[in-house]
């Protein structure tokens, strides 16, 4: 298992920080629109805070649920309780810092193989609850921060007037895409066993092709919204079928319950609109290929379709400037998805037994075989 270091334990507090400063922006930007009397920016503002945090109390309190079956009932039932609140984030919050804390600063003894050494217990007690938690924000950031950030984009670019607050906005949600990619990849490499360390030169390449491609292409959905807002929500319904067809067909096991299993595949087609990740843990190189080469004949059609058909639209909206930021963001964003999957890319991701939480036994039966939540989701 590797090690959970001061640095990783500074950035869990980062992260804590930034999540509820997150929150803070989110209400002050959606009051400010409200007291303009643009009420549908504040209300859609809110229905993705909503939105975001009603799905991560229901996958949070799940988990606990799980990790603690057979525990006392008094207690599951103050954890429904505090995530009934939408607070449930802070329990994992304090659970991380505790067990961070401990394994970072407090553990002097060496460290051996074994996971029963308490030093070692402890170190696995804090990667998997720092890992829980990246996996939520994941869901965060692909339900709420994203959207958001569309949506403040398509703002700007409908009315041209920019305030100091929209800024914030925007920021913020790029702070929190890139900080909720990298420490998921660095979650990822510490849960799984075979991980090569994430070096800092895979860290920025990781995040620059993430970023540039999940940009480029929210400024060509902003750009079709621009046109039409029914051909724009068309457009991600039929992504979002597209992608939530393709995990079915991946016949995911991450969840114990069908219901979640549902919830989660259904979460799992909204996050694909904005970007692409195996789900399965298997070799992805056609699928990706064919997922980036949609978007790129999507975002190209879009611009096509302005300049051949919208020239009106075109002296609005400074469209050259937009234009060149959104191929040239794809462009960067793909030369560094390639430069990561060549270079950076661990060859394997978990051992054999790892891909699924089942085996083939003796006679055809099945095994049941314990894996970590990391196991059964994948990102890239």
């Amino acid at each position: 298992i590797m090690k959970f270091t001061k640095q990783n334990f500074f950035f869990l507090v980062g992260g804590m920080i930034i999540y509820v400063v997150d929150i803070g922006v989110d209400f002050w930007v959606a009051s400010r629109y409200f007291c303009q009397g643009q009420y549908s920016w504040s209300i859609l503002i809110l229905c993705f805070r909503g939105l975001s945090s009603i799905v991560t109390q229901i996958f949070s309190y799940e988990w606990f649920k799980n990790d603690w079956e057979g525990t006392d009932t008094g207690k599951r039932k103050l954890v429904f309780l505090v995530h009934l609140f939408h607070c449930g984030i802070f329990i994992r919050y304090w659970f991380a810092l505790k067990y961070g804390c401990q394994a970072a600063f407090k553990q002097t003894s060496s460290r051996g193989a074994s996971e029963a050494d308490p030093s070692n217990f402890i170190e696995k007690q804090a990667i998997d609850a720092v890992t829980d938690i990246n996996m939520l924000r994941v869901f965060k950031t692909f339900l709420e921060t994203t959207p958001q950030l569309f949506l403040q984009i398509y703002i700007l670019m409908e009315n041209g007037k920019t305030h100091f607050y929209q800024y914030a906005a925007i920021m913020m949600s790029f702070c929190g895409i890139s900080l909720t990619m990298v420490d998921y990849q660095i979650s990822l490499r510490k849960s799984l066993p075979d991980k090569d360390e994430f070096h800092v030169l895979s860290k920025f390449t990781y995040l620059f092709y993430k970023l540039l491609t999940i940009t480029s292409w929210i400024l060509s959905i902003s750009l079709i919204t621009l046109l039409s807002v029914r051909i724009s929500v068309i457009l991600m319904i039929f992504l979002w079928i597209g992608g939530f067809t393709w995990t079915l067909k991946q016949h995911t096991t991450f969840c114990k319950s069908k219901k979640m299993e549902y919830l989660y595949r259904t979460v799992v087609g909204i996050i694909l609109i904005f970007s692409f990740f195996n789900i399965k843990g298997r070799r992805t190189k056609v699928c990706i290929s064919i997922y980036y080469a949609t978007h790129t004949v999507v975002t190209l059609g879009i611009l096509f379709v302005y300049m051949f058909w919208k020239p009106s639209i075109i002296k609005e909206i400074c469209f050259t400037i937009v234009s060149i930021l959104t191929v040239l963001s794809l462009m960067l964003g793909i030369i560094f998805l390639v430069v990561y999957y060549s270079h950076f890319h661990p060859s394997t991701y978990c051992r054999p037994q790892a891909y699924s939480d089942e085996v083939d036994g003796v006679a055809g039966q099945k095994v049941r075989v314990k894996t970590g939540r990391f196991q059964n989701f994948l990102m890239q």
